[in-house]
């Protein structure tokens, strides 16, 4: 009893973090417009400064700023802190599985939020057949691809270095900005779809389409922390199957390796016979279950704080910079 009151206090800190990051990134975007807004108003409204976080939301520039530190030995400094939340959710992904995705993505957070509701209000949640499943999966990694190829072989440095010193990849976080506050009728259709499905289908967008997903999954293969299944205490009720958002075969595995497996420890809450944990091989006692999310965040929290501290989180676009930009930006 003991065991599953921890559990359940584990998962409450989870639905904490998640929402709360949520409510911290909507913060964010808020500030953002504040930002934007004083310069399209020529200074007649407040000036708040410019939050770095925002730079979150900009993966596939990130991956080029990936390329452009590797092959030319530069880190970017017009979105340096792109670089440093990509790396750092990469890391988070190697050491501690999809954790990003379960414990602090706010798509992923919105996701479960809406599968969650269909399940209270439907009564259930619906799985497609493996026949359409399986492939549609695929789709994630395809879209991945697609951008790694396009990035990391067929841009050559020079055009890498050239795009970092371009003005639309200055202005991209306020390009973002305005997609949704100029959001077209199309744009929106497929929002409202999406939604839709995900309130029918556990995690639609997260399971079929994100290629961030794909990649922190296929990063997460390697990382030392897993689900593993004590086949001793292991009653075979497949609870854990039940409950677990990507559908993974839990109770049929000693250790789950998928690279669907987001880290959410939905498994391990469920097991009524303590026969899962989420930790390191060849250890005789599973790891208490706190150490995951603290592993997990302190990866987080570590990556943010090193960014600040070396210098590589706030832009080195000036006031003058954005005066410039900001009216120009739907002729870049």
């Amino acid at each position: 009893m003991n065991h599953l009151l921890n559990l359940r206090r584990v998962n409450t800190w989870r639905n904490i973090i998640q929402w709360g990051f949520f409510l911290w990134i909507l913060y964010l975007g808020i500030r953002l417009g504040i930002f934007v807004r004083h310069f399209e108003t020529a200074g007649a409204t407040p000036f708040v400064s410019r939050p770095p976080g925002v730079e979150g939301f900009l993966p596939i520039g990130a991956l080029m700023s990936l390329k452009h530190w590797v092959m030319n030995g530069i880190i970017d400094t017009i979105h340096p802190a792109a670089l440093v939340l990509f790396i750092t959710f990469m890391a988070m992904s190697l050491l501690a599985k999809k954790s990003f995705c379960s414990w602090l993505c706010p798509v992923g957070t919105l996701s479960e939020g809406l599968w969650k509701a269909g399940q209270r209000f439907l009564g259930r949640n619906f799985q497609l057949l493996s026949w359409l499943d399986i492939p549609l999966r695929g789709l994630k990694y395809l879209l991945f691809f697609f951008f790694a190829k396009t990035i990391l072989y067929d841009m050559p440095a020079q055009a890498i270095s050239g795009f970092m010193r371009a003005p639309y990849w200055a202005t991209s976080d306020i390009k973002m900005l305005y997609f949704f506050k100029q959001m077209s009728i199309t744009a929106a259709a497929v929002i409202l779809v999406l939604c839709a499905l995900s309130l029918l289908y556990k995690n639609f967008w997260c399971r079929y389409l994100c290629p961030y997903g794909a990649l922190l999954g296929l990063l997460s293969i390697v990382s030392p922390m897993k689900i593993r299944r004590d086949e001793a205490q292991c009653n075979n009720c497949a609870k854990c199957a039940r409950h677990c958002p990507s559908s993974l075969p839990v109770h049929q595995k000693k250790t789950i390796h998928s690279p669907e497996c987001i880290g959410c420890v939905s498994c391990v809450e469920s097991c009524p016979t303590n026969a899962l944990a989420m930790s390191l091989p060849r250890l005789k006692k599973p790891l208490p279950l706190w150490v995951f999310p603290l592993l997990a965040m302190g990866i987080y929290a570590g990556g943010v704080t090193f960014g600040m501290i070396s210098g590589n989180w706030q832009t080195s676009l000036t006031y003058g910079d954005y005066q410039l930009l900001i009216p120009l930006i739907n002729k870049i």
